[in-house]
């Protein structure tokens, strides 16, 4: 990969062939403080059997999970740049995790920076991506189940650290245990090597109340490594029949409209 900045642009613009010139530049500005980049495709329904058959997918490999997020009604911390959320998995341990998006890498306080717990990650998927701020911390699986339920308060499943990191960037008035529960939903997660590529790929299929579905391809990379992932990504998914131009759809989006949705049809009701 070319360390020239005409040549990293010029590699860029071939990778990220749906991004604007604008795009471009602020991805290029980002990449050098992030700690990883995840790369992300959604299929289209018509296409999923197909591209699990091309693929090599084994569903029976996969690991089932259960996510929610606590937000408002009105979805105020989405709208703040602000994600709450909790995941079990099964047969392991689950977490909690505060995510802050979009973040400028270099704006962020050193001390955050530096918490074994705070990760710095570009999400791209055709067309767009964002740059975010995420502090996981390990949660245990009976508690989760009983915040789940509305058991225990919501701010047990966070540490100090999650919680100081929220209440610095929430909007004010609203605390943890103010959040409603929106979830859960269930989730299929597979890691996998297709024949061919030369990485780890992750398939996650979100399973919403309603029947609906999203299939989700993703591959993680280091923020030098973008570009060339990108064009290898692209080059072996379109060998595969995958849609690269297919509108795509967002997990977290989808789900918090969903759940706020059931929320004020109960309220009205």
């Amino acid at each position: 990969m070319s360390t020239t900045a005409g040549g990293a642009g010029a590699e860029a613009h071939e990778a990220f062939q749906s991004l604007t010139p604008d795009q471009l530049t602020e991805i290029l500005a980002l990449l050098p403080g992030a700690d990883s980049v995840e790369l992300k495709l959604t299929v289209p329904d018509t296409h999923r059997r197909s591209v699990v058959h091309g693929l090599g997918m084994d569903l029976m490999d996969g690991q089932l999970r259960q996510v929610v997020f606590f937000d408002t009604p009105e979805l105020t911390l989405n709208k703040a740049g602000v994600v709450v959320r909790a995941r079990r998995v099964q047969r392991k341990p689950g977490d909690s995790v505060v995510k802050l998006r979009p973040v400028v890498p270099d704006q962020l306080p050193p001390s955050l920076r530096k918490s074994p717990e705070f990760g710095v990650e570009v999400d791209a998927m055709p067309g767009g991506f964002v740059c975010s701020g995420r502090m996981k911390h390990p949660a245990d699986d009976a508690l989760l189940k009983q915040v789940f339920l509305g058991q225990r308060p919501v701010h047990k499943l966070f540490s100090k650290e999650q919680r100081a990191l929220y209440e610095a960037h929430a909007p004010e008035g609203i605390a943890l245990d103010d959040l409603s529960v929106l979830g859960p939903i269930n989730v299929l997660k597979l890691k996998f090597e297709p024949e061919g590529y030369p990485r780890r790929m992750v398939a996650e299929a979100w399973f919403y109340p309603d029947g609906s579905l999203i299939l989700e391809l993703s591959t993680k990379c280091a923020p030098g490594e973008t570009f060339q992932v990108v064009a290898e990504s692209r080059a072996f998914l379109g060998s595969k029949g995958v849609d690269l131009g297919a509108p795509q759809q967002t997990k977290t989006k989808t789900a918090l409209e969903f759940f706020a949705a059931e929320l004020a049809g109960a309220a009205s009701s």
